[in-house]
C-alpha cells in the first residue's frame, strides 16, 4: 500500500526532496482513499512555510522531545536491553522481506517502519501496524495535546492498522515517559550541545526519497 510510504514521508525530517513531491505524495493519499481534512492541513503547511523553518521545528518536537520520539521501541523499552533485541528482531523481519533500509536510522523509525510496510503483504503490513497502535497513540497523544498538525498523519495510522488501543498498556507508557524539556531555555541549551547540520550532507536530507510514491517505487 503506497499510502504507508506516503505517510512516513510526512513525518520525516523536511527535506527538499519532501516538499517538491507534496503533491504526488497528496495525489497518492487521494487514490488510495487515506486523504484527510487534517493531512490536507499538513500538506499545505508544509508547502507553505520556509524549509528551514520547518527543519528546526522538526528537531524540537520530535528530536528534542522524548515523549514524541518517532523511535517506537523507546517508548516500549526505554534504554534497556529488551529494545536491542526488539530491534534485532523487527531488522530480521526486514531482511526476510528483502527490505533495506534506505537511511542511517535504527530499524524501529517511524518513517522507515512506513517504508517497508509499504512494499510488504497489505494484510501483514496492517497487521504490524496495528501491533503498534499503542505506541502510535501515546506518540498521537503528545501531539494533540500541543495542537500539532503532524498529530493527523499518526491518527491515520492508527486507523490504517485497525487495532484496538490497550489503554493500561497505554496509560503505563505515558507514565513512564520522561519530562519534555520545552522551555526555550532548555532548548537553547539543547542546541548549543547538539549542533545540529542542515542542508544537503545532513544525514536526514536523505530520509523521504518520495519521488516515485504515487508510482509505487
Amino acid at each position: 500500500m503506497k499510502s504507508f510510504k506516503a505517510i512516513g514521508a510526512l513525518i520525516d525530517y523536511p527535506s527538499p526532496d519532501l516538499v517538491s513531491a507534496l503533491d504526488e505524495i497528496e495525489a497518492c493519499l487521494k487514490e488510495e482513499g487515506t486523504h484527510t481534512k487534517n493531512l490536507a492541513k499538513l500538506i499545505a503547511h508544509l508547502k507553505a512555510n520556509d524549509l528551514l523553518g520547518l527543519q528546526e521545528n522538526y528537531v524540537a518536537l520530535f528530536d528534542r522531545t522524548p515523549s514524541l520520539s518517532l523511535h517506537l521501541y523507546e517508548h516500549l523499552h526505554g534504554a534497556s536491553k529488551d529494545r536491542g533485541q526488539a530491534m534485532v528482531e523487527l531488522q530480521t523481519v526486514y531482511n526476510l522481506h528483502g527490505y533495506n533500509m534506505s537511511q542511517p536510522e535504527l530499524p524501529d523509525f517511524l518513517p522507515l517502519f512506513c517504508e517497508f510496510l509499504s512494499i510488504a503483504p497489505e494484510k501483514a503490513s496492517r497487521s504490524m501496524l496495528g501491533e503498534a497502535a499503542t505506541i502510535l497513540e501515546a506518540i498521537r497523544t503528545g501531539l494533540e495535546k500541543r495542537d500539532n498538525l503532524y498529530e493527523a498523519a499518526i491518527s491515520v495510522l492508527i486507523e490504517l492498522g485497525g487495532a484496538k488501543i490497550n489503554h493500561q498498556e497505554l496509560e503505563k507508557i505515558l507514565k513512564a515517559q520522561p519530562e519534555d524539556e520545552e522551555s526555550l531555555e532548555a532548548l537553547d541549551a539543547a542546541w548549543e550541545e547538539t549542533p545540529v547540520t542542515f542542508g544537503p550532507d545532513s544525514a536526514r536530507q536523505d530520509a523521504c526519497e518520495m519521488s516515485g510514491a504515487a508510482r509505487g517505487e
